[in-house]
């Protein structure tokens, strides 16, 4: 009885084995378009990290429109720059992103970017203190040859412990995968 006990201890412990050495989904590869998008998109969460207001402003399409998911998205460059004050100067929230995924389509001016955010909240008891989510763009190339971000919106965001928050920092890429 005891060794048919281990045996299936044995059995049901080899499908988490497998998964934990299952390899690592393949890491999408860009071109040199989308690498273009890839930086804008690291400026962008960069000037929320350095709290540079105006530089938040400047990667806005004039027309964009964020929380494009919710039945009234703010539109437009000024609306969203107020909207988003205190989270570029930090004040209770600390945001933080980075793209995963790029992709150019139309004529070669529409981009799409995704990749994960976390929110982190200092003052927050510790078990509160982080989320974690996925953020979708829609970025534009313009007439002035300059990528702007038209749609954002936030998905998925859910508490995120310690192991969590480490796995986002060690998945963040300055350099874009190229193909």
């Amino acid at each position: 009885m005891e060794i048919r006990i281990l045996v299936l201890a044995c059995c049901l412990g080899l499908p988490a084995v497998a998964a934990a050495q299952a390899p690592a989904p393949p890491v999408a590869v860009h071109n040199d378009t989308e690498c273009e998008v890839w930086a804008r998109e690291l400026g962008f969460a960069r000037s929320v990290a350095t709290h540079d207001a105006a530089a938040f402003a400047a990667f806005l399409h004039p027309q964009a429109a964020f929380n494009t998911g919710h039945p009234a998205p703010t539109r437009g460059r000024d609306a969203i720059a107020r909207d988003w004050a205190d989270v570029i100067a930090g004040k209770g929230l600390e945001l933080s992103w980075y793209p995963t995924r790029v992709t150019v389509g139309g004529r070669g001016d529409i981009a799409w970017s995704s990749g994960p955010a976390l929110f982190e909240r200092p003052q927050a008891d510790p078990g509160r203190r982080h989320s974690i989510g996925q953020y979708q763009s829609v970025w534009q190339k313009d007439g002035d040859g300059v990528w702007r971000v038209v749609f954002d919106h936030g998905v998925g965001i859910k508490p995120a412990g310690e192991d969590e928050v480490k796995a986002f920092h060690a998945g963040r890429r300055e350099d874009c995968p190229r193909g």
